[in-house]
């Protein structure tokens, strides 16, 4: 490493780069990595998990967008015959295209704060090909992904996220593990989308726009937040209480509402000309 100068990491691209051995190896033994899987990281930034993860003898791909990057990878693990360095954004990056016939991928990443939930969404789009994740998030991000119905941190990225998977809270990390330190703490987490889902919905896009109208006022009733779409006899006809609050209600209450709207959607809709 001695003929790489040291990297600054980067505002714009949420660059906090993990250095503490003590947490990468609890990461690495979190993951489990061996040899015969097919795993990807995004954002190795300076190979702080990479090495442990090419040394299992997985395959694996990385995904940097950090141009200054590429040359400090490619002399640390260049030569290892498992290892691919794609250079690009993970926002935009096809995972499929790596998928082989009978396999599934293990993606790791210590994401940046500012675009962590698009790209879990953007992972989950392509969820048949994954087999599990594990992320380092904001602690407070993994506490909305991991919260059920009545904790504080329950909302709608919560409920999305477990719709499609089983999520894991499984330990902390605070600011001292980094360089630069961030400012607040982190969390790792696992996510294992569903063999089967549990609560299959009849239209995911409509149950995505119920979930965003009732916590656009968490605090008022469903019977109040869900007032555009629904009224109270329909809210009543799934088995929920009107006056109940969204954060009251499950993921399987969120998939009844939001199968009762679809349902009736075709009976209000204008008739054709």
């Amino acid at each position: 490493m001695s003929e790489f100068a040291p990297h600054r990491a980067r505002k714009r691209f949420g660059q906090n780069f993990l250095h503490d051995h003590g947490v990468i190896n609890r990461i690495l033994r979190a993951i489990g990595p061996r040899e015969g899987q097919h795993l990807v990281e995004i954002g190795p930034g300076q190979g702080a998990l990479t090495a442990g993860l090419v040394d299992s003898g997985a395959r694996l791909d990385v995904v940097e967008l950090d141009n200054d990057l590429h040359p400090r990878l490619l002399a640390m693990f260049g030569h290892k015959p498992l290892f691919t360095l794609h250079k690009g954004d993970a926002l935009k990056f096809d995972f499929r295209s790596l998928v082989q016939p009978g396999e599934k991928l293990r993606v790791v990443g210590n994401l940046p704060y500012n675009i962590s939930t698009p790209l879990m969404f953007h992972l989950l789009s392509q969820a048949d090909c994954v087999a599990d994740m594990h992320f380092m998030l904001q602690k407070e991000v993994v506490q909305r992904l991991a919260a059920t119905a009545g904790m504080n941190h329950y909302g709608r990225l919560g409920i999305m996220v477990q719709y499609w998977c089983e999520v894991e809270h499984l330990f902390d990390v605070g600011p001292g593990a980094f360089n630069p330190p961030p400012k607040v703490d982190s969390a790792i987490v696992r996510l294992t989308p569903h063999a089967r889902l549990p609560h299959p919905a009849d239209d995911v896009e409509m149950l995505e726009i119920v979930v965003r109208e009732a916590f656009n006022q968490r605090r008022k009733t469903l019977r109040n937040t869900l007032k555009p779409l629904m009224d109270a006899d329909a809210i009543a006809a799934v088995g929920i209480d009107p006056t109940t609050r969204p954060e009251q209600v499950d993921l399987a209450g969120w998939v009844r509402l939001a199968n009762q709207l679809a349902q009736a959607r075709p009976q209000t809709a204008p008739p054709s000309s």
